[in-house]
């Protein structure tokens, strides 16, 4: 009887390579597969390309001759300002978002998604890849609403025109939501996407002949920054983690109910 309990013990920390490095915080899973098949992950100083070879947390798992350890989970809200480039690292030089948490957090983060350099707002950051990858894969259709400043004032006919659907270069982006700010004039607008594509909110108004003087994102996957300062950043609470992780998924109600 002992020995079927340390049996299922042994069961329970078995993870296959992918995933242990994207647990490590080392990238996604995604990745991961293509860094073992390039050959720079060893397990035990043997050469692994296979993504579901099956590991513990007692082997010895290195990329690159450096060894990777699977980290504590974190999970940071960051309110994004201006003049920040969503990457771990630039190679023109450019501030980062990490340099924003740098010396508070000793584990390797990295940005989930992306905001362009003038965008500000909120912006998750982990070391969490299933989650990560999770959150930005496009069938989850992940929630994002921006507080938008336009140029001019939006038409009302523009309004439906977004709603339809934009011709861009990289097919038709539609918003979920478009309505105009509460107490503020018609040229803010607060407008909903779940497309993770590069700077689409600029590129749909710029479509439409308006540009973009100010973008902001209040509110990513339900999360919102409301009492975070700019520049700031707080821990998610245990809650929110939770709900980030059933993201997604939808209990099926019984048939004739």
């Amino acid at each position: 009887m002992e020995k079927t309990s340390k049996s299922s013990n042994v069961k329970k920390l078995l993870m296959p390579l992918n995933r242990y490095l994207a647990h490590a915080g080392l990238c996604s899973r995604r990745k991961a597969v293509e860094y073992i098949q390039q050959g720079f992950v060893k397990v035990n100083d043997t050469l692994i390309r296979e993504p579901g070879y099956k590991v513990t947390h007692e082997d010895t798992v290195t990329f690159k001759n450096k060894l990777v350890r699977v980290e504590k989970k974190i999970y940071l809200l960051l309110n994004k300002p201006r003049g920040y480039v969503t990457t771990v690292s630039d190679e023109k030089g450019r501030k980062t978002v990490v340099d924003l948490v740098k010396g508070a957090i000793k584990e390797r983060i990295y940005p989930v998604g992306r905001l362009d350099r003038a965008t500000t707002g909120l912006l998750l950051l982990t070391n969490d890849g299933d989650l990560a990858q999770k959150l930005a894969h496009p069938k989850y259709k992940v929630k994002k609403i921006y507080s938008v400043v336009l140029d001019r004032v939006l038409k009302q006919s523009d309004i439906g025109k977004i709603k339809k659907g934009v011709k861009l270069e990289d097919g038709i982006i539609a918003a979920d939501k478009v309505v105009f700010a509460p107490e503020k004039s018609k040229n803010n607008v607060i407008i909903q996407i779940h497309s993770g594509k590069n700077r689409v909110i600029r590129r749909m108004f710029k479509q439409l002949d308006y540009n973009v003087v100010k973008l902001d994102r209040i509110n990513f996957a339900g999360l919102t920054k409301r009492g975070v300062a700019l520049s700031r950043w707080r821990e998610l609470t245990k809650h929110e983690i939770n709900c980030l992780k059933q993201f997604g998924e939808i209990k099926r109600k019984p048939r004739g109910k």
